[in-house]
């Protein structure tokens, strides 16, 4: 097989990959984007919650919060200049009870460290003000929170990346590669199998980032995170929402806990809850919703909801998060592991991009930008 030189590939097309392939291309680079699937943003970036997070719960000057505070705004300019679905609805944090209150002194500290400046302390009265079916005795108003159309947001990155000269190719799953002193040679598999020799590859393959990684010939053992995977099941409120602004609860150690986010119509939906799965491998990746999750979902949701109506919880749908850090540790920061960290020049392997990655999309694309 003859091996086809190509100055720069980005392996996944879902929304971060999206975003450094415009990116790069936008800078001159030659860019061809590697998608296993059939379409862009199958995985991660089409079965998540849509929200454009403010930046509040991240470990000061961590990637997540520095990323995130940087990508919220200029997701919003970019949107708007656009013209993509997108609204700035807000959040409201609730305390369900007085316990509760000091964690979230804690978080608007935190929120306040991360340069998230607009969070509003509440008193319960002034929560209920606001969304009179909540139950809370304080809240963290968050004004900068939001929603985004996600797919919009990819067809339109991809728009971008392809005016710059970017080249898709779907169906292209890239199944080793080598490190040799002219390159990086992939072997890519599909259809029309080809042996790439890239100057520059960016591993933005979400669940299969660190596998990916590991099949690189060349790339020390060391520097390939274990995988872990952690499901969320979502559903839909059946009839008309009560509120007006998204509503979470205090977060947990493995996500934001089971909150109500609106899509763009208006629509209510709770999710995601926590399930760690026994198999990292996306190929085993169940998406069915299970229905017996309901009562626990329920019983989440009337802790700031009371009123909730029995029955009015459909399955909607799930998502996985492509976590490097598993059950009762510390959540993981996002890795973006370049030469500086490997030593395998032009290599950039991006590791546990979950939440806020969707939000963080274009700061990230920038930042693996200066490291290409």
């Amino acid at each position: 097989m003859s091996v086809e030189r190509v100055d720069t590939v980005v392996v996944g097309a879902g929304v971060v990959g999206l975003a450094v392939a415009r990116a790069l291309a936008q800078r001159g680079h030659e860019v061809l984007v590697l998608e296993a699937a059939t379409a862009i943003g199958t995985g991660t970036s089409s079965r998540n919650s849509e929200v454009i997070h403010a930046g509040l719960y991240y470990p000061t000057g961590s990637l997540k919060a520095r990323l995130c505070v940087q990508g919220r705004e200029r997701l919003y300019d970019y949107c708007a200049e656009r013209g993509l679905g997108h609204r700035r609805c807000g959040k409201l944090i609730a305390a369900t009870d007085e316990a509760q209150v000091a964690a979230l002194r804690a978080l608007q500290a935190q929120a306040l460290a991360n340069g998230v400046g607009d969070v509003q302390w509440l008193d319960g009265a002034q929560a209920r003000e606001l969304e009179p079916q909540l139950r809370a005795v304080a809240g963290l108003l968050s004004p900068s929170t939001g929603i985004v159309d996600s797919h919009a947001l990819m067809l339109s990155l991809l728009g971008d990346a392809e005016a710059a000269g970017a080249m898709l190719a779907l169906a292209s799953p890239v199944l080793s590669g080598r490190v040799t002193a002219q390159g990086i040679e992939l072997q890519v598999g599909g259809e029309q199998p080809m042996a790439l020799l890239a100057q520059r590859v960016v591993n933005s393959a979400g669940h299969g980032a660190p596998a990916l990684a590991g099949r690189i010939q060349g790339l020390a053992p060391q520097h390939v995170p274990r995988a872990w995977a952690c499901k969320g099941h979502y559903f839909s409120l059946r009839g008309r929402s009560p509120f007006a602004r998204l509503v979470y609860p205090l977060h947990d150690a493995a996500g934001l806990g089971v909150h109500l986010t609106l899509d763009l119509g208006g629509q209510a939906r709770f999710g995601p809850d926590t399930q760690w799965l026994d198999d990292a491998d996306p190929a085993t990746f169940d998406y069915r919703v299970d229905e017996s999750r309901i009562p626990a979902f329920e019983a989440a949701i009337r802790r700031y909801w009371p009123a909730l109506p029995d029955g009015a919880l459909a399955p909607a749908y799930t998502g996985v998060r492509p976590k490097i850090s598993g059950p009762g540790q510390p959540a993981a920061d996002f890795r973006i592991d370049a030469a500086a960290q490997h030593g395998v020049p032009g290599l950039v392997n991006l590791f546990g991009i979950e939440s806020p990655g969707l939000t963080a999309c274009l700061a990230l694309a920038e930042h693996v930008a200066a490291q290409v």
